[in-house]
């Protein structure tokens, strides 16, 4: 299934710990993961998150301030988003296309305000923090079953079918037979239930399956390669490579 890599911390950076934990077997066509973000002390100097674009939703939490929770989603470039010298987030991270909540409450920035959406993430912080991510899982598994049974995420045949296929994925005709449907049709299914035209989701796949194998079986030469890495990502892949940890 579909492995995104996790959002860069620069290889420099010392007294941050990430973890994280699969989901249940009955919410694995739902979540890729349960995540968890802290420093282990007060930095010296203010940290950046080089967060990348993988078409996935995330819940994210505030565990110092359970107020400040939201819903994230970057479309198809990086983003850098300002941590500070103390900080703890926790979340859950949803494969593309299952969250079917309010377009309107998931942004594409850094999250410092209190919640005013309809869901209750601020309970939900309030009863995770201070927890391990072993001990919160439990909480954002049953978070995750209401949400199922409210029809804020349900399964989507269309991209789990991408997603899983997505080695013999070269073009958008590819992406559409792969999925059975026409692609104007494809293109309709995955405006709705992504936010994604196909061919940005493709840019977006196509990046992140660079981290998991050799980029000559996805681009077609070097030069275009690298061009598409950079736009996403914002460095050359061999800078990329020296300045974060993947």
């Amino acid at each position: 299934m579909y492995d995104p890599v996790k959002d860069g911390l620069e290889r420099s950076v010392d007294g941050v710990a990430y973890d994280e934990v699969t989901p249940p077997p009955g919410l694995a066509e739902l979540v890729h993961c349960f995540w968890d973000l802290r420093t282990e002390r007060v930095l010296d100097d203010d940290v950046t998150l080089h967060a990348m674009p993988d078409a996935c939703v995330n819940v994210l939490l505030n565990q110092l301030e359970p107020s400040i929770a939201g819903i994230t989603q970057l479309q198809t470039e990086y983003v850098t988003l300002p941590l500070g010298r103390s900080f703890h987030y926790a979340g859950i991270q949803f494969f593309p296309g299952v969250w079917r909540g309010d377009p309107d409450q998931t942004v594409d920035h850094y999250v410092g305000e209190d919640y005013e959406g309809d869901l209750p993430l601020v309970e939900l912080g309030r009863a995770t923090a201070g927890l391990t991510l072993a001990e919160k899982a439990p909480l954002l598994s049953a978070f995750v079953d209401r949400l199922l049974a409210d029809g804020v995420v349900a399964p989507n045949p269309v991209t789990a079918a991408i997603l899983t296929r997505l080695d013999e994925i070269q073009s958008v005709a590819d992406m559409a037979e792969v999925a059975a449907l026409s692609p104007r049709q494809l293109q309709r299914t995955l405006k709705a239930t992504t936010g994604f035209s196909p061919h940005d989701l493709l840019k977006v796949l196509r990046i992140q399956q660079s981290f998991r194998r050799d980029y000559q079986l996805t681009f077609t030469d070097q030069s275009h390669f690298t061009h598409s890495f950079k736009r996403v990502t914002g460095y050359t892949p061999g800078a990329f490579a020296k300045t974060f940890e993947v």
